[in-house]
């Protein structure tokens, strides 16, 4: 049987072989992916100098209020939407997706789509 630990070590696997090949820069930064079971988190990371240049999540009071669960597939579109107007705000139009190690599927997509919808190319 596997259990929730062993599924999260192999996701850190996935995630470390990947890293190995996508870096992000201040021209075009990661876009990282961090998803728990309650919540969606997007990062825009400058990799040469260790810095989030931009971060969204559901918890944000813009998606989190009036809303029963904020780790559903509505909330990760639109966290993915919020990210990608506050790299517009920056001047930020391409990014590198880095799903974190998870399925693209579900609410890494929804995110993923959210944010190519609102403007950002990957």
């Amino acid at each position: 049987m596997i259990t929730r630990q062993d599924k999260n070590l192999m996701r850190k696997r996935r995630h470390l072989r990947v890293r190995k090949k996508l870096s992000g820069t201040s021209q075009r930064p990661r876009l990282n992916v961090f998803r728990s079971l309650k919540h969606i988190y997007a990062q825009l990371i400058d990799d040469v100098t260790g810095t989030t240049l931009v971060s969204a999540s559901s918890l944000d009071p813009a998606i989190s209020e009036g809303k029963g669960s904020c780790g559903n597939k509505v909330a990760a579109r639109q966290v993915g939407v919020l990210i990608a107007r506050k790299a517009s705000e920056k001047g930020i139009k391409e990014v590198v997706f880095d799903r974190g190690g998870y399925l693209y599927h579900g609410r890494v997509k929804e995110l993923a789509d959210g944010a190519r919808e609102a403007g950002l190319e990957f």
